[in-house]
């Protein structure tokens, strides 16, 4: 299985290369701004490479990058500047590229040079804890915290931690304001669109626009009329599609989250929401 897993995707290039040149009847996809779609795990990167794959049908480039760039290794360990610079050069023109990269002064300085186009999403946190509990507890065993999620009675508990983070046993997770101190580091960035989750899924056409736009800022002229663009990339946002798909909705966390998980959340994030625009203050 993991042999035909391994043909299968060093020929995938080559597979979609052609459909691309059938496609726009072109051997040249230099034309097209670079692009490069980040998140935070959790935080609807998913959704945010549909929407991607849908550029590639209304733009002429190849494809979306089967492999995400990380910051963060599979088993937990930090990758090295070097190794994530290399690649991101690595990523062939005409090609799409994502991941979930921190916003280093060498990310930054490489993601935001002149002509370039930069997507970072991300959401409200609760629902994002609530997602992340469900994902390493239920659907991929091999998270850092399955184990120990399954070792806990129940969701209630795993929510605490997903809350508090955890630094014990050899087993770190950071809290739930840590994690979102990377993302404030993106928003602060220029030459970045930032978009959020809830209005990808609340605000479709709007948000879709905007992310348009946002290409042709680059004096690049999208090839597809606006209406059949957009057309294309809601007919490319099928959540159930993604392997890490549970519910695809905004405010989950209403239905998993205690007056005790509020509280806790409340003493340990502090005005996370408020500065992230979520919430006018802290009595929800």
């Amino acid at each position: 299985m993991r042999l035909k897993q391994s043909i299968r995707r060093a020929f995938r290039p080559y597979g979609k290369t052609a459909q691309a040149i059938l496609r726009w009847k072109r051997l040249s996809f230099n034309d097209a701004p670079p692009i490069f779609g980040n998140s935070k795990p959790k935080s609807g990167s998913h959704l945010l490479l549909q929407i991607l794959s849908g550029f590639t049908q209304i733009m002429p480039y190849r494809y979306v990058d089967a492999e995400p760039i990380r910051t963060i290794k599979k088993d937990g360990g930090r990758r090295t500047t070097d190794g994530i610079l290399a690649n991101l050069h690595a990523v062939h023109d005409g090609v799409i590229g994502w991941g979930y990269l921190e916003a280093t002064k060498e990310n930054v300085s490489f993601l935001t040079e002149a002509g370039r186009v930069n997507y970072f999403i991300y959401r409200d946190p609760r629902d994002m804890l609530v997602s992340q509990v469900f994902f390493a507890t239920d659907m991929h065993e091999e998270h850092g915290m399955h184990a120990y999620y399954k070792s806990l009675p129940d969701f209630s508990a795993r929510l605490n931690v997903a809350i508090t983070g955890i630094d014990q046993d050899g087993l770190k997770m950071v809290s739930v304001k840590q994690r979102y101190e990377g993302v404030f580091q993106w928003l602060e960035q220029r030459n970045v669109m930032c978009l959020r989750f809830e209005d990808l899924i609340n605000n479709r056409d709007v948000t879709l626009n905007a992310m348009l736009n946002e290409v042709e800022k680059t004096g690049y002229k999208i090839p597809t009329p606006r209406e059949k663009a957009l057309s294309v990339l809601v007919d490319a946002i099928q959540p159930k599609k993604s392997h890490t798909f549970r519910s695809g909705k905004t405010g989950g966390w209403k239905e998993h989250f205690t007056e005790g998980h509020k509280k806790l959340f409340k003493d340990v994030a502090e005005d996370l929401l408020v500065r992230l625009g979520y919430e006018k203050n802290n009595d929800w």
